[in-house]
């Protein structure tokens, strides 16, 4: 493989061996780390709930560095762990709002090597463990490629994408793990093995949404595609005809990017959909405009986004500007990368009093009018404001244990805004909960990375791999090096 990050390049000059201990006691230092200090805690690190403020041993940060380094590095960070009785859990963005890269009194692992290289041979390229989506997108996009599948904002690191097995918007595939033709992955006794789904393929089976349980990931080898100038159509409809007609477009093979959204104010809960699908533009140009990731569009989108807190006028705006002022001013043309090229910042919450609550559910698409009924009779009720949700395919995924598609599904993709009281925790706990419990009961799943609501039972039933899962884990780490929130939760 040919290096083609020049960014890459000049992290590793500067980094010049690439490890940053991070053991600070003041603010300052703290906050450079990401993290935030406790009242009388030397380190305390957190997620994208603030809501998991969560004391750590030690925050260690390995920047670009050559592999040898890094793996001699890691397998010290190991060894010094183990024989402190320290568990040991991996980062990049720490996302996941659930406490899932949060060793509590342990050695919190921040990967951010940010290099890509590039295999167009084979269509692969390599993204080392700390390489986020947006390092992806730019050095794809001057060649005319473009990833596969990818998470939907460009933060997130691309080995936590593997990690929680996310998806994207393009179709028709399954999750981002689908589109990963092999890693290499460091167990709990410091050895480094190549996974693929041909070679060692249990353990990439169980890295894969494996939530960093069963090692740490070092660098992937991922499927990429042309970059395309895409064209939308949009197509407004009663919510209960919505399955049919997605995968209708899903399945057309001119179709590579779609999603779905509904409508959002209380009285009108679900009843109508809108259908928005992507086409490659014909003719395509001779040259691709370079990917972008902001514009004074998603800068307004973001204001009535945040509006719709307690007004319940401005969900009926928002559901107008999207069913018929957006489609109507603007052609919505745009590059395949640059569609996905969004940046979390563009939902950015201002409000210090809330927080944005993620929640994922999974359907068969037969069960997808069960599934709106559901929704209407629990989520209205709820305390917390429901802000979004967003449809999306995700073929069947018979590779991960962990799977929360084991066949063709419709995810829906919800944000809540939930206030940071105790109050609000019990009621987001409450609807976590009934909307877990009526998901399940007609044959779908939930998705593992969020507030940790779930009962272990719920847990259960969603995943009935998840015993022999946890019974693995602890086959390849006896010791229980690698443990996080989540494992403390539900498998330990």
């Amino acid at each position: 493989m040919t290096s083609l990050s020049r960014r890459a390049a000049l992290r590793g000059t500067m980094a010049a061996g690439g490890v940053a201990l991070v053991a600070a006691r003041t603010r300052g230092a703290l906050a450079a780390a990401g993290a935030s200090d406790g009242p009388a805690s030397p380190l305390v690190l957190n997620d994208a709930s603030r809501l998991n403020p969560t004391p750590v041993a030690r925050h260690v940060v390995r920047g670009a560095e050559p592999f040898a380094t890094l793996v001699d590095a890691l397998r010290a960070e190991l060894k010094d762990a183990a024989a402190a009785g320290r568990p040991v859990a991996v980062g990049a963005a720490r996302h996941s709002m659930g406490g899932q890269s949060l060793p509590r009194d342990g050695t919190a692992l921040t990967l951010d090597s940010r290099q890509i290289e590039v295999d167009p041979a084979n269509r692969l390229y390599r993204a080392a463990a700390g390489a986020r989506w947006s390092d992806v997108i730019r050095t794809l996009d001057p060649l005319g490629l473009s990833p596969l599948v990818m998470q939907s904002n460009h933060d997130f690191g691309v080995a936590s994408t593997f990690s929680v097995n996310a998806h994207g918007w393009p179709t028709p595939h399954g999750p981002f793990g689908s589109t990963v033709r092999s890693l290499r992955l460091m167990l709990a006794d410091g050895s480094v093995v190549t996974c693929s789904p041909a070679q060692n393929a249990d353990l990439f089976a169980h890295a894969m949404g494996g939530y960093g349980l069963v090692g740490i990931i070092l660098d992937l080898d991922v499927q990429m595609t042309p970059n395309l100038l895409l064209e939308p159509r949009t197509e407004r409809m009663p919510a209960e005809a919505f399955a049919e007609r997605f995968l209708a477009e899903v399945h057309d093979p001119k179709v590579v990017m779609a999603y779905g959204r509904l409508s959002l104010r209380r009285r009108t809960f679900f009843e109508e959909a809108l259908l928005t699908s992507y086409r490659p533009a014909e003719p395509q140009p001779g040259a691709l405009p370079a990917a972008t990731s902001d514009s004074m569009v998603t800068r307004l989108s973001n204001d009535v986004y945040r509006a719709q807190i307690g007004y319940e006028t401005m969900k009926s705006l928002r559901w107008a500007m999207e069913t018929r002022l957006g489609p109507a001013i603007a052609s919505g043309i745009a590059t395949r990368n640059t569609l996905m090229n969004e940046p979390v910042a563009n939902l950015h919450n201002p409000d210090p009093r809330r927080t944005d609550i993620l929640h994922e559910y999974f359907v068969e698409p037969a069960r997808f009018g069960d599934f709106l009924r559901v929704c209407r009779d629990i989520i209205p009720k709820a305390q917390a404001e429901f802000i979004n949700v967003t449809l999306r395919y995700v073929a069947a995924d018979r590779t991960a244990r962990l799977a929360f598609a084991p066949t063709e599904r419709i995810a829906a993709v919800m944000s809540f805004s939930q206030a940071m009281t105790s109050d609000g925790e019990a009621d987001m706990r409450s609807v976590t909960e009934r909307l877990i419990e009526a998901v399940v009961a007609i044959g779908g799943t939930f998705y593992l990375p969020y507030r940790l609501h779930a009962r272990r039972d719920q847990v259960a039933r969603a995943y009935p791999n998840a015993a022999a899962f946890a019974a693995r884990k602890r086959e390849l780490d006896p010791r229980g090096l690698f443990r996080n929130a989540l494992w403390q939760a539900y498998f330990a």
